[in-house]
């Protein structure tokens, strides 16, 4: 608290000091009304200085006394909430700071008591320029209580895959996979859908398919992923399948899933058992199980040609 206050009170000490000091001159009428003028204004500064201190510093406080021990979800649900509410209240003291040193000047003071008469027209307008940043702030408000995202989720917004790094009052920032940050407009997350990998649970499953030949020996493909998974440091040891999830006239579809404890890892993941189940079948009996074209010999005395016989394929790859 010494730390936050110091500056401030300096500056509401010093400016305090130098009008009393002042009044000991008995400067003239307008030199002391600049005086007074100039004092008032500082003071105020030096109070809202003191004020966005001490919301950064219970921001900060609350923020470490509410995550402590708590889970990576809760965590991240209360810096959130706090977040958002620090940002608020900053706001709120800039907005009430700037009116009060307005007042210190009588034109600016006249100024607005002639918009406040006229508050019919003023109010119009100023509630149409207002609408769509209001119902911003409102958007943000609503986003922190019922919380659909929270800062360090990992989401897919606009088709991009990213982690909430910042949520502002109007807008939220999204860390990209390739380190962009895409910036979406807070009320992007309550009108339209988005997917939330992580609102529950971190946990994620990931799913690799590959096509092959009729012939593959799915039980030695499904025992190559297992004993695969059982060593790569990223499976969470809960799923590690392999299933026959479509065929063709061509080809059969193998579908591996496989889970992790987040997204970063699941991807990692993925790469790995593709890459591994590829050079697999590669390396499988020499390439056979791998898609490929057979052609089938007409039977002679059929009475077609060879291009008819090629036309007349089957085929499987």
């Amino acid at each position: 608290m010494v730390d936050v206050a110091r500056g401030p009170a300096r500056l509401f000490l010093g400016v305090l000091a130098f009008g009393l000091l002042a009044g000991l001159l008995h400067l003239a009428a307008p030199a002391q009304r600049v005086v007074d003028k100039g004092c008032r204004t500082l003071l105020v500064v030096a109070a809202a200085w003191a004020c966005l201190r001490l919301v950064t510093f219970l921001a900060e406080t609350l923020q470490e006394a509410l995550t402590q021990g708590e889970s990576e979800g809760r965590a991240r649900g209360v810096r959130t909430m706090i977040v958002v509410a620090r940002r608020i209240a900053s706001v709120t003291v800039y907005v009430v700071a700037a009116a009060l040193v307005l007042t210190q000047f009588e034109a600016v003071r006249n100024l607005g008591m002639s918009l406040l008469a006229s508050a019919g027209i003023a109010g119009i307008v100023v509630g149409l320029a207002a609408q769509k940043t209001i119902s911003s702030l409102l958007a943000g408000i609503q986003l922190s209580v019922t919380q659909p995202i929270r800062i360090g989720d990992s989401i897919v917004v606009e088709g991009e895959f990213g982690t909430v790094e910042e949520i502002h009052l109007t807008y939220v920032v999204v860390r990209v996979w390739d380190l962009r940050r895409l910036i979406v407009p807070i009320t992007r997350f309550l009108d339209a859908p988005f997917q939330n990998w992580t609102k529950v649970s971190p946990e994620i499953m990931g799913t690799v398919e590959l096509f092959a030949d009729y012939s593959v020996p799915i039980d030695q493909v499904r025992a190559e992923l297992g004993r695969f998974c059982e060593a790569h440091p990223a499976w969470d040891k809960k799923v590690c399948n392999l299933q026959v999830t479509a065929v063709s006239e061509r080809t059969v579809t193998l579908r591996a899933l496989v889970s992790s404890e987040n997204a970063g890892k699941s991807s990692e993941l993925r790469n790995a058992v593709r890459e591994q189940l590829v050079k697999f079948l590669q390396q499988l009996d020499g390439g056979r199980y791998l898609p490929q074209v057979r052609l089938a010999p007409t039977p002679e005395g059929s009475g077609e040609s060879k291009s008819d016989s090629v036309r007349n394929v089957a085929t499987a790859g």
